[in-house]
Formats: structure tokens, sequence, C-alpha cells
């Protein structure tokens, strides 16, 4: 692949290929474009009781937009179970451009003044791609999840991209769908305008997802 730009990058997620590296020490960016895509149905975010009152009472302060190239370099880093990662150095460098210009957001889960989780993506129009989370507390990445899908169903987004189905996120409901598919849900979600919320305390999300999915039924 030629040497990517931020403009590039746009275009690409617009078409519905996004880029990933080999190794995290390998420059090399290659384009992907999945048969199956994992989406989540924001109307039909599942939330289980247990993770809600961990969201409304539990230890996690969360913010957005705060700590983005952090978020991302700890993505990056090496996990007990995953010591590889596809997260090179182009890659944070194309994406804390695209955060600098509002095109990518992230979320943050502290405690006190630690980073302990989080996750981050891009957004174009009423369309988020989430790229990647981590965690280093119980619940940290679930605890972003959620308050990601409630400032997406309060902005008015359309569209959730996961990209590629994981057990993590299978249990809020993600479903796989066609490329076919994708491409129309992606079309229809670029041409609706939409705003990333920054503020929002853990009991306004879980009544926000509670409210969609209500309304849905």
């Amino acid at each position: 692949m030629s040497r990517l730009t931020p403009d590039m990058l746009l275009r690409a997620y617009c078409t519905g290929i996004f880029p990933m590296g080999e190794t995290r020490e390998d420059p090399t960016l290659y384009w992907v474009d999945p048969d199956e895509r994992a989406i989540i149905e924001l109307d039909r975010f599942h939330l289980p009781r247990r993770l809600a009152r961990t969201v409304r009472n539990g230890p996690f302060e969360v913010s957005c937009d705060r700590e983005f190239r952090q978020v991302i370099e700890a993505c990056a880093a090496p996990r007990p179970r995953q010591r590889q990662s596809w997260i090179n150095q182009p890659i944070v460098e194309l994406y804390t451009a695209l955060y600098a210009r509002g095109f990518a957001h992230s979320v943050e889960c502290r405690i006190g003044s630690q980073l302990v989780g989080g996750l981050y993506g891009v957004a174009i129009n009423g369309a988020f791609f989430g790229e990647s989370m981590f965690s280093r507390m119980r619940d940290a990445s679930k605890v972003a999840l959620v308050h990601l899908a409630a400032r997406l169903v309060r902005g008015g987004y359309r569209l959730l991209d996961c990209q590629f189905m994981t057990e993590h996120l299978r249990q809020f409901g993600t479903v796989e769908i066609g490329r076919a598919a994708y491409r129309t849900r992606l079309a229809e979600a670029l041409a609706t305008p939409a705003t990333f919320y920054l503020e929002m305390d853990g009991a306004e999300a879980c009544a926000v997802l509670a409210q969609a999915t209500t309304q849905m039924s």
C-alpha cells in the first residue's frame, strides 16, 4: 500500500474498507473488506443486568476524547493472552490525525488518575467504526462500550460497525451481516447527520439504551 493519508482513510471507510497492520513492529498496512461484518444494532443493544449496575454505580470515571492517543497506544500494547497487535505506528499516527480533525473518538475509563480501559473508533456522519478496545481491570472495556453505544443512540447514529465478531462482542447482541447488506446500511448511515455526545453519566447511559430497546419492542 502506498503511503496512506487521513483523507484517503476517510474515503476508504466510506466505501466499506479499512486498514490493518500485520504486526506492531511491521509498518506495512493492508486493506480489509470482510465477507461478513459484525455490527451492533443500536436499538437492540443487550445490556446485562450486572453490567448495568457497574455502569451506574461502579468504580469507573468515564470520559470521552480526553486521552485519545493514550487509548490507542494502550490498545496496541501487549496483553497477557494477546502478545501481538495489528496496531502499528502508522495506524497510531493516522488515527490520531483523524482525532485532531474530529473524525475519531475515544472513551476512557479511569480509577482515580489511572487509565484502566477504553476504546476508540472513527465517526463519519451517522456511522461509527469501532476499531479496538482494551481493559486492565474487569469490565472496563465493557463499560466503555456501553457508554459509546448510549452516546451513539443519543446522537442519532445509524450504524455501529464492530468489524469482526468476538465472544466479547456477542454478549451485547452483536450480529453478522453480509458485505452487500453492510454497504446498504453504511450508505444509509453516511447520509444521516449525527452528533457525538461527550458528556453523559452512567445512569443516563443505561436509561438511553433502555429507552431505545423499549421503543423497538
